[in-house]
């Protein structure tokens, strides 16, 4: 059983990056409900990888990313929360590391061990940026030289912007057990989000052909 948990397990406190020994902490009910999948998937006994992730963005659904390029062709000024820390996971990039995860895990289910490889592990991409400045890094990749066209960006805090549900400050995980036990690397967050949007790109410009 593969699930996919979030950060929102944890609270805003620790000023580094949480591990999977840090003690969970959900400040709000989205993140209580996950803590809850997680220790029911754990305690019924099946062979199960629990992945925490942050910040997931892609193509396709609703997301930051897709937000955010909406929001530049309507408005000349945006105002984004810049005291919320996170990694920005590109969706197909977490796909690809789930599945080799699976290979890897299912080379050891004949081991008298193999339990041991059951639990909760971290994975999102590397390095943390704040909303605003994840916000600037899709600016500059939409725009490129043609800055004049783009969007003034506005830093904020989240006080000034509340929402329904509380979020936390620190959404950092540290993704070192699941590098140590499948030898899984980060990728950066900036080059995944180049790439993302270059196949956004590549598929915008295939439907202007059909």
């Amino acid at each position: 059983l593969v699930h996919y948990s979030t950060d929102y397990v944890f609270d805003e406190t620790k000023p580094a990056p949480y591990t999977e020994k840090d003690h969970p902490n959900p400040i709000n009910v989205y993140g209580k409900t996950k803590l809850e999948g997680e220790l029911a998937i754990q305690e019924s006994g099946a062979t199960h990888l629990i992945f925490r992730t942050s910040w997931v963005y892609g193509a396709r659904g609703s997301n930051f990313l897709l937000t955010m390029l909406r929001l530049f062709d309507q408005r000349p000024e945006l105002r984004i929360v810049s005291d919320q820390i996170g990694a920005p996971t590109w969706c197909r990039w977490l796909a690809r590391q789930t599945v080799e995860a699976v290979r890897i895990r299912l080379l050891h289910m004949g081991e008298q061990a193999g339990s041991e490889w059951n639990g909760v592990y971290h994975m999102t991409a590397g390095g943390a940026i704040s909303w605003h400045d994840f916000a600037c890094a899709i600016r500059e990749r939409r725009y490129g030289k043609a800055a004049e066209e783009a969007p003034r960006l506005i830093p904020i805090a989240s006080a000034e912007y509340p929402t329904p549900a509380k979020r936390p400050l620190n959404s950092v995980l540290s993704n070192a057990r699941l590098e140590s036990r499948f030898g899984l690397v980060q990728a950066d967050w900036a080059s995944l989000l180049t790439e993302c949007m270059a196949d956004l790109n590549d598929s915008r410009a295939a439907v202007k052909q059909v």
